[in-house]
């Protein structure tokens, strides 16, 4: 299996998917609402088939937030992992916060994630036994001289004020994207991020391949099995913390022992 060959074939799609989604951006955004409140573009549909062209060979599965599922993904090795607009709010609202969130999964495990900021200009790529890369340089506002730990939260949740207790103890930033928020962890420019709420594995594959590749960790805070390549491919939590930066967090983390 030539998992350095898939991760740059990875890499070159997340490119021509950033080509895509600029010009989208470039003219005004139309938007539908999906049966369960979320939103949809044209973009996020065109991104689908590109990816979809680009990556599967004829053996490999396809799990995709904007594809009707086909459970032939569960008898295949290699499932490829796809979100190709996380945060299509911010997409919307014109937040530099949206990515193309690519994962490859191989035998339930993900080998590879691709996360990309075609607004930014970022691109983390990378899995366990590949290292890690990082092109661009992410601006998320945390102070350098702050020794808070840094944590990157739903701005969902934020605005709610799911995260208002440890305001005091924290740099807390809102994003739109849960695979960004990952990213910004396995690269280092966050300590953590975590949500109490369900994720599915299309939003945190890419992220998670990218964390353990940079030697972090990624856990359910409500608990339950790591499983990859589901027939309900969802998690009722999920968080992630950087290499080396557990004792920072001190008691915060829910379920991170």
């Amino acid at each position: 299996m030539n998992t350095a060959g898939d991760l740059a074939r990875a890499v070159a799609a997340v490119q021509q998917a950033f080509v895509v989604l600029r010009a989208h951006a470039a003219r005004p955004v139309e938007y539908e609402h999906k049966h369960d409140g979320g939103l949809v573009t044209a973009a996020d549909r065109d991104v689908d088939d590109l990816l979809r062209a680009l990556l599967p060979s004829a053996d490999d599965g396809w799990l995709s937030e904007e594809t009707v599922d086909d459970e032939r993904r569960l008898r295949c090795r290699r499932v490829w992992v796809v979100d190709p607009l996380d945060g299509t709010r911010a997409f919307v609202a014109r937040r530099p916060e949206y990515t193309v969130s690519v994962a490859l999964v191989v035998d339930g495990v993900p080998v590879l994630g691709v996360v990309g900021n075609p607004a930014v200009d970022v691109v983390v790529a990378g899995g366990p036994g590949l290292g890690l890369e990082l092109s661009g340089e992410p601006n998320l506002g945390f102070d350098a001289a702050d020794p808070r730990p840094c944590l990157l939260v739903s701005r969902s949740e934020h605005r709610r004020g799911e995260w208002a207790a440890l305001q005091p103890h924290c740099q807390l930033r809102p994003c739109g994207s849960v695979a960004y928020e990952l990213a910004m962890v396995a690269a280092g420019r966050a300590d953590a991020t975590w949500t109490l709420h369900p994720k599915h594995e299309w939003d945190v594959a890419a992220g998670a391949a990218l964390v353990e590749a940079a030697g972090g960790r990624v856990w359910l805070p409500r608990g339950g099995h790591l499983r990859w390549n589901r027939s309900r491919p969802r998690f009722l939590s999920f968080g992630a913390v950087g290499a080396g930066r557990r004792a920072a967090l001190g008691a915060w983390p829910p379920g991170l022992a």
